[in-house]
């Protein structure tokens, strides 16, 4: 009967290994089945001219140059009093095609209506392993997703007040990558002697772009325009989210920084119902997603007034408006900003704008998280393995608490060892727990057991494990990185679920050399532990299922000692 039982266990295991195997393949297949395969880019020949709702509020307390209308959905009205005298529409224009700029790293597609960034390309970070030839693709106007940069010129004689700028550019492709490079669209339509462009500033190997407006005002009259730019997305999923229901979810929305709060994060939810507004000096605003940003930075001496909401037709934005530029007749004047689209390098944010690193987001334990990632790409930079440098730090952490671990598990054993005494002082005390807790505190006493020795030391380790869990979780170096045999890559699910599995039997065998809760009920539900973790690990990233793996077997190793010397010594 034994051995019919123990093989039913194990046909319902192996089959459980191929249901899990091919739920995998068929989640493949169907992400790549509903793959759009029409072109990302819209056809700008067709596309609608921006709508009004789009363009970006105005500064606060700045009634002097606009007002806002109750009925136009954050749409800066005109004073009458401060309107041109003519203002030529621009809506009727039709763009004659789009640009494509490129460098090292970035590629990015302009749309020549309004000036817009419509698609940028990483091309150093491939979107899926199995196809290296393929960037992936942050920003994008497709039929499956937008998500653009939008920025421009509103106000009374701004050039996007009655619809988007039209532009003309010398050609249609520009290459950066063997030195930097200005490209410059010029706006039809202006007022009479007044001229205006649109520039974007490219250098190699850079995800950083500078867009700025230049004005000559050889017109009669002063100019005067508001400066916008914002991030303009729809509340779809990033490409790289996991939609099996069981993986990861990393945060998906909008962060900026405020002097009361140096990293403020907003979903999509957060923006539908309590837009948002703020005036300050510098400061910048992000769209994130799981290991990249697009994030604008602006004059960091300027104020500017930040602010995120949703529009009419569902579109999250988060951008700013900057003060007003004024310029007398016969003078120039210039606005810009600066326009990352790339990886989470938290180094590379760090020296672009003060806090924009903490889009990298460890938590309330980012002071713990800093070290511990520098620690790592130090150990990595040696090994060359993002794998091993995780092995390395697991093992550098668990040498660095040992004392404090070896505490704990002392406690436990002397608990396990303890634990028929402690049986048989409940067994002859069922019916007076006054007694019985005596007796237990004497028991503790003359066998020198600290109830609380084994739950001590492990509080005060639990932050820096916890913080290591999100390094991995948010480390950007990890995407695509591969280990060895089978994992490819750290940051996706190990697809035949071993190092889960691994996971699962090290978290067994470490309850059975902890003593028994004292109650049976408690110890059932202890015992289904490592099930219930093995399930919810299968999905979660091989780099972060690795570190739990080697964390879990020093410690098992570590524990059978200490418990095998406690035994000795006690017997």
């Amino acid at each position: 009967m034994d051995i019919q039982r123990y093989l039913l266990i194990a046909a319902a295991a192996v089959l459980s290994f191929m249901l899990l195997t091919e739920w995998n393949v068929f989640k493949d297949q169907r992400v790549a089945a509903t793959q759009d395969t029409s072109p990302r880019i819209a056809n700008s020949f067709s596309s609608p001219a921006a709508s009004p709702q789009e363009q970006p509020t105005g500064i606060a307390n700045r009634s002097d140059i606009y007002d806002t209308a109750a009925n136009s959905d954050d749409v800066p009205t005109i004073l009458p009093a401060l309107a041109p005298q003519t203002n030529t529409p621009l809506a009727s224009s039709e763009p004659k095609n789009i640009i494509v700029i490129k460098n090292d790293v970035l590629e990015f597609v302009v749309d020549l209506r309004g000036g817009d960034i419509i698609e940028t390309s990483l091309t150093k970070y491939p979107e899926r392993i199995e196809d290296p030839d393929t960037p992936l693709v942050l920003l994008e106007r497709s039929s499956e997703r937008t998500y653009i940069m939008q920025s421009g010129l509103v106000g009374p004689d701004g050039i996007d007040t009655n619809g988007r700028a039209i532009y003309d550019a010398a050609k249609n492709r520009y290459d950066a990558t063997s030195g930097s490079k200005t490209i410059v669209l010029s706006a039809r339509d202006t007022p009479p002697g007044v001229a205006v462009e649109k520039h974007f500033t490219v250098a190699p190997n850079t995800y950083t772009i500078e867009v700025s407006y230049h004005i000559v005002n050889n017109g009669t009259e002063i100019w005067q325009s508001i400066p916008f730019a914002q991030l303009k997305r729809d509340s779809s999923p990033a490409p790289s989210a996991d939609t099996s229901g069981f993986g990861m979810q990393p945060f998906l929305g909008a962060a900026t920084t405020t002097p009361e709060n140096r990293y403020e994060k907003f979903t999509f939810a957060d923006i539908a119902d309590d837009p948002w507004k703020t005036q300050q000096t510098g400061g910048w605003i992000a769209m994130l997603q799981h290991y990249f940003t697009a994030a604008l930075v602006p004059d960091a001496e300027a104020t500017h007034t930040y602010s995120t909401r949703r529009t009419r037709d569902g579109f999250n934005i988060a951008g700013f408006t900057s003060e007003p530029l004024r310029i007398a007749p016969g003078q120039t004047g210039s606005w810009n900003t600066q326009f990352y689209a790339g990886p989470k390098d938290q180094y590379t944010l760090a020296e672009l704008a003060p806090h924009l690193e903490l889009v990298v987001d460890y938590g309330w334990l980012w002071w713990i998280g800093k070290p511990l990632f520098w620690l790592l790409t130090q150990i990595q930079s040696v090994v060359i393995n993002w794998g091993v440098a995780i092995i390395l730090l697991t093992l550098l952490i668990k040498t660095a608490f040992f004392k404090l671990s070896a505490a704990s598990y002392r406690s436990m054993a002397k608990m396990r060892k303890a634990q028929p005494k402690m049986v048989a002082i409940k067994e002859q005390h069922a019916n007076d727990k006054q007694k019985q807790s005596q007796a237990m505190m004497e028991l503790y006493k003359k066998e020198k057991i600290n109830p609380m020795g084994g739950c001590l030391p492990i509080l005060v380790q639990m932050p820096v494990f916890i913080a290591l869990y999100w390094v991995l979780m948010e480390s950007v170096e990890l995407r695509q990185a591969p280990f060895a045999l089978w994992i490819k890559d750290l940051a996706v699910m190990d697809p035949y679920f071993v190092l889960p599995l691994m996971m699962g039997a090290s978290m067994f065998f470490m309850q059975k050399l902890n003593p028994p809760p004292p109650d049976p009920m408690q110890a059932k539900l202890m015992q289904w532990l490592p099930v219930v973790f093995t399930f919810f690990f299968l999905w979660f990233p091989a780099g972060l299922v690795l570190y739990w793996v080697v964390n879990n077997l020093l410690s098992m190793a570590q524990q059978y000692y200490i418990t095998r010397q406690i035994e000795r010594d006690m017997s």
